[in-house]
């Protein structure tokens, strides 16, 4: 077992030695410029863009491989999505839709366009995680033109119904975007069947390469229109223009396609280790606590609150041995709670004693049996030190 070991796969994974392989010769002989169609060098180059336009295109079950825009990531994505629809159809409203747990990509581009005019109505969720489709109904008028609701929650892993909301939003006719960068590939994922119009994702959320995302655009039913961002020689569509990251698409690509293959089997492998590893600290310790829906979560996310510890404490005490997160953000001169957590509705303590474990492809039973205890054993030394727990009587499960 090699330390440190690494449980923070919501922030990032590490790249398939099958990805990287695919990658080598695009940084080495096969390094042409996808635009330079006048040569052989620039040719394949382009072939290896569209072969892996393809691979992103299966995995997410769209009908065109060209409704597949490359980006730098989704965070580029989610501003292409939102700026985009803002600018086109601003003729036909300027109200949008999302949540208060939304990924800080879309909340903030929600804000910039809200200095540029546009109303944003953010729905809460329940402490579940979940919208309300009574709220959503409610809060769409005459003048929504874009409904954007993440798949699944980064912090949380709690997954939207989001078959459901594209039903809504397809009855009423808005056009709907989620931020599906957690979700994209540990869960299916179908564009047609949940009715999505524009959907962002992210390569090194699989096991692919940083530096490289998409884009999707639906193109019929109905074609979607979106205003560019960003100037230049009208790559990708006139969408997004500049030098295509081929090798970083091409590692994307095949991190599509091994996902869209293995996710089954690892699926189920990543969710039993996230189970042993959930029974193992509620054995272990009392007044543990669950944040957001157990039944609608990604496999490999468990967000715990340890009452009576400090969430950075706790990390601090770990972080030699064990890579996670804390659910916690530091402000400048003060510590204020995610912001995630309070939309959950939990108490203050609670809401700063929070720990992501995301868990991914290549961790083992042994690493989740080290973590259980490591952590067991770290809350009950902390806990042991505070003198709010001493009050309330300290007796420990054994």
């Amino acid at each position: 077992m090699k330390f440190p070991i690494y449980l923070d796969h919501q922030a990032t994974t590490p790249i398939d030695p099958r990805v990287l392989e695919a990658m080598m010769p695009c940084l080495t002989h096969e390094f042409g410029n996808a635009a330079s169609r006048n040569h052989p060098f620039g040719v394949r180059a382009e072939k290896l863009v569209e072969q892996a336009r393809a691979q992103v295109e299966a995995l997410i079950r769209a009908e065109d491989p060209q409704e597949i825009v490359f980006t730098s990531g989704a965070t580029e994505s989610d501003n292409l999505a939102l700026k985009g629809i803002a600018e086109m159809y601003q003729g036909k409203g300027r109200h949008i839709i999302t949540t208060a747990i939304e990924h800080k990509a879309v909340l903030e581009t929600c804000r910039a366009l809200e200095r540029r005019g546009f109303r944003v109505t953010y729905l809460p969720v329940n402490p579940e995680g979940l919208i309300s489709f009574r709220d959503l109904e409610q809060a769409i008028t005459e003048e929504t033109i874009l409904i954007s609701i993440m798949t699944a929650n980064n912090e949380i892993g709690v997954i939207q119904d989001i078959s459901a909301i594209g039903k809504i939003a397809k009855g009423k006719g808005v056009l709907f975007h989620t931020d599906a960068a957690q979700a994209a590939g540990k869960i299916p994922l179908d564009v047609q069947e949940m009715g999505i119009d524009l959907m962002s994702f992210s390569a090194h959320k699989m096991y692919g390469p940083k530096g490289v995302g998409a884009l999707y655009v639906r193109k019929k039913h109905p074609r979607v229109r979106v205003a560019p961002q960003m100037e230049g020689g009208g790559q990708e569509g006139g969408l997004r223009s500049g030098t295509l990251n081929v090798a970083g698409i091409v590692g994307f690509g095949v991190a599509c396609e091994i996902a869209g293959r293995e996710m089954p089997e690892e699926s189920l492998r990543i969710f039993a280790l996230r189970e042993r590893l959930r029974k193992g600290l509620w054995n272990g310790l009392e007044e543990v606590y669950l944040n957001g829906s157990l039944e609608r979560r990604l496999p490999n996310n468990l967000n715990v609150s340890f009452a009576y510890v400090e969430g950075e404490s706790l990390l601090i005490s770990v972080s030699d041995e064990i890579a996670v997160s804390s659910g916690s953000a530091c402000a400048s001169a003060t510590m204020e709670p995610s912001y995630v957590m309070k939309a959950l509705g939990l108490r203050e303590d609670l809401a700063h004693t929070a720990i992501r474990f995301g868990l991914g492809r290549f961790n083992t039973e042994e690493e989740i049996d080290y973590t259980v205890k490591r952590f067991v054993d770290t809350v009950k030394k902390l806990r042991a030190l505070s003198p709010i727990y001493a009050l309330k009587g300290g007796g420990y499960k054994t």
